[in-house]
């Protein structure tokens, strides 16, 4: 992923050094098992492990791989450098380079879901903060973009909570999905290393030993990480898009922060554009562009082919780099949120009570009006508002078959904005007291 995407933190997991490193790992903890067991000798064991400290050199292997043709090689070519041909005879005892790549990479998934997890964690903070903010903050509700009935931007950010809220449960079940090694040799029989060693390497790198490898580690497991990963990018989307709506000039409910010197267009000096939630519905298409490809590697050959490691070899950085740096920029985005009560009151307003028809219509009913008859008589009035402008109580007060069901008190109590709220408490203790399933 480019730099511009990228933080610190995530993109270290992705480098060669840090491969290398767990490579080291793998071969260095594999050899104890393999001592302990009386496979190799001790000291042979020994002497990989005061390689330790050794900063493996990145060019130096990749000179060696131009001649090998096989990366897993080149580095057990360097490591012997280090530590000497002799002493590094029992390295790679009975395993295969899947054992190493495939544990590796499932050892960097697993960091790469701690710093996500973290990553939600701040979105979650932001937006049950912003969601007991606005509590009471009455806005119009919309349904195909149209004015709906009214609702509060507290709900609204309660909703994004709850959904981002399940996205954390299910990116914990994707990590422990994930987290498994594999230390059994060609095509996974352990005919040449015991489970004992899988066993250990495992317990040491934090992950469990995978029941059955085919001399890879099943790739639907990989398949539903990053589907997990998909489903965030969305939920960051469908917050994006919310905010991109409520910018536009003719809604202006709420718009990103717009910081000091800012500019929003190099040719009208006016504009304040959304361009952090445009980016990050574009960033939302890229981690996503990951997860057919890795439904994709389901399907291997056999017990191994490696069609699937050039795509993970791209999908696998890239896509938790930007959901990292997508997850970290929703933050702030949430977290500075300009928000503008009077204007959400006012475009509730712009249709003069006509968002209260259900309540009209429902009151009717209950006064022994038949919905058909009922539903006429409101949508007859509220095309009035529509088409001409009209106040919707003033039309209903005024409507004979309206004020024969219902006494002008009662159409006008049809009009309380405290209705629509009522049960809002009710709504925020299922969301942040009572948890989600």
């Amino acid at each position: 992923m480019i730099p511009r995407y990228a933080r610190p933190a995530m993109t270290a997991i992705w480098s060669p050094e840090t491969r290398f490193r767990i490579w080291f790992e793998i071969e260095a903890h594999a050899c104890d098992a393999q001592a302990d067991l009386g496979v190799i000798p001790r000291e042979n064991a020994e002497a990989v492990w005061r390689a330790k400290d050794v900063e493996f050199d990145v060019a130096r292997i990749d000179e060696i791989e131009a001649v090998t043709k096989h990366d897993v090689i080149a580095f057990l070519t360097h490591l012997a450098e280090h530590v000497g041909a002799d002493q590094a005879r029992f390295v790679h005892q009975g395993m295969t380079s899947s054992d190493v790549l495939d544990t590796t990479l499932n050892v960097q998934l697993v960091r790469a879901a701690d710093i996500l997890l973290d990553d939600l964690d701040r979105v979650l903070e932001a937006l049950k903060r912003r969601a007991y903010e606005h509590k009471d903050t009455v806005r119009i509700g919309r349904s195909h973009g149209i004015h709906a009935e009214p609702t509060t931007m507290g709900l609204t950010f309660a909703r994004f909570y709850a959904e981002m809220n399940r996205n954390r449960a299910r990116l914990e079940q994707a990590r422990w999905e994930v987290a498994t090694g594999a230390i059994s040799g060609a095509v996974g029989t352990f005919a040449n290393i015991d489970p004992a060693v899988e066993e250990h390497v495992c317990a040491k790198l934090g992950l469990r030993p995978e029941p059955i490898s085919t001399q890879v580690i099943p790739r639907d497991r990989h398949a539903m990480f990053f589907a997990t990963l998909g489903v965030i990018a969305s939920s960051i989307e469908n917050v994006a898009i919310e905010i991109r709506h409520m910018q536009r000039t003719e809604v202006l409910e709420a718009e990103e922060f717009f910081s000091p010197g800012q500019k929003g267009s190099s040719a009208m000096p006016h504009k304040r554009n959304p361009v952090l939630t445009e980016n990050l519905t574009g960033l939302a298409r890229l981690v996503r562009m990951a997860v057919i490809p890795a439904m994709e590697n389901v399907a291997l050959w056999h017990e191994r082919d490696i069609s699937h490691s050039s795509v993970e070899r791209g999908i696998a950085p890239d896509a938790t780099i930007t959901l990292d740096f997508a997850l970290n920029r929703l933050a702030g985005v949430i977290d500075k949120l300009v928000v503008y009560p009077e204007n959400m009151l006012a475009n509730m307003n712009k249709f003069k009570g006509l968002v209260m028809s259900q309540r009209v219509l429902l009151a009717l009913t209950q006064a022994g009006v038949s919905r058909e008859d009922a539903y006429r008589l409101v949508q007859r009035n509220a095309m009035k508002v529509w088409e001409q402008g009209a106040d919707f109580r003033e039309e209903l007060l005024a409507d004979p078959e309206v004020t024969a069901a219902l006494s002008p008190a009662e159409i006008k109590e049809k009009f309380d904005l405290g209705y629509h709220t009522k049960h809002v408490d009710t709504i925020f203790r299922r969301v942040f007291e009572q948890g989600q399933k």
